[in-house]
């Protein structure tokens, strides 16, 4: 492990020699920007446009036209294979990682065409965060994990980066917990300390979206009430785009609903429109049992299902 971190630790050293080559003055610009954005950050939109994604010859998602809205929460939902990650990774690129891809259609993020030839995949990903399955810290201190995207863009100043570290440690209710460690490594916080740690890390470089995959399918009850409760208050500065298999978690937190099924978006709309209103008999259904409270959601995907269940239902 020492050995790993030993080559990461090199591998940074190097990059930042490089960014050190930057003008003083462009990096203290974006410096600027990064600590005083948040009071002036814009509303912007994820627009998807025909996305059609093949991995090698598996047309893994078909013809996927939708709007992301800024300061909502939009859950996608959908049986497993449905293409909710695949969707998710093609927001920010990291479906570029995967072999064999092939990307056809375009997303626009606050106007910008990422798959543009001309996109550049830092300035791409610094726009979007990512919060993953499984809390995925650095292998270094919680203070350098915080400040790690920071310095990758250019971000130097040692008062505006314990700035920054503060703020977001706030942001994310890990200050009281860890103010008194800073400077120890990551690893030791519990999983739930290092997935809020994640969303800080994500969060330090300002953002205008959060991805989220299925990231509290991994925590304790407590743990997955905390990150639920953060996305509450942060969807009023930033839009969350967040993949879960939990349908009361997307009738808890849900302003925009979108249904997937078989690499196919069947439905999309506000969280009230889909749960009670749905349009696509095949979609998301809400069966109101009257002996069970609360609600009980039902993912079904037959008509003939749909029928049989509701006819008994009524009975």
């Amino acid at each position: 492990m020492e050995k790993d971190s030993s080559k990461f630790t090199n591998a940074f050293n190097r990059f930042e020699e490089w960014r050190n080559n930057v003008s003083k003055t462009a990096s203290d610009k974006i410096g600027e920007e990064l600590s005083l954005g948040s009071d002036t950050k814009k509303d912007a939109t994820i627009d998807i446009e025909k996305l059609n994604i093949y991995i090698q010859n598996n047309h893994i998602l078909k013809d996927i036209s939708l709007q992301l809205h800024d300061k909502k929460i939009t859950c996608i939902i959908g049986p497993s294979g449905c293409g909710k990650t695949t969707l998710l990774k093609s927001i920010n690129r990291m479906i570029d990682t995967t072999e064999h891809v092939r990307v056809e259609g375009r997303v626009f993020v606050d106007g910008e065409d990422i798959y543009d030839k001309k996109a550049e995949i830092t300035h791409i990903r610094k726009k979007i965060g990512l919060l993953s399955q499984r809390p995925t810290p650095l292998p270094m201190s919680i203070y350098d994990n915080i400040t790690f995207g920071c310095r990758i863009h250019g971000m130097r100043n040692k008062k505006t980066l314990d700035k920054v570290v503060e703020k977001y440690l706030h942001a994310t209710g890990l200050w009281d917990e860890v103010k008194d460690r800073l400077h120890t490594p990551a690893s030791a916080l519990s999983i739930g300390q290092q997935q809020r740690l994640c969303l800080a890390r994500g969060l330090a470089v300002e953002p205008q979206f959060i991805l989220a995959d299925e990231s509290t399918s991994a925590l304790d009850p407590i743990s997955s009430k905390n990150i639920e409760d953060l996305f509450m208050k942060l969807r009023e500065r930033y839009g969350i785009i967040m993949v879960t298999h939990t349908l009361r978690q997307a009738l808890r937190i849900a302003d925009y609903v979108v249904f997937m099924y078989m690499g196919e978006m069947i439905e999309q709309g506000t969280a009230d429109e889909l749960f009670n209103h749905p349009k696509a008999t095949s979609s998301a259904i809400i069966i109101v049992n009257p002996s069970a409270n609360p609600i009980v959601p039902i993912l079904l995907c037959s008509p003939s299902l749909v029928s049989g269940i509701s006819s008994s239902t009524t009975t």
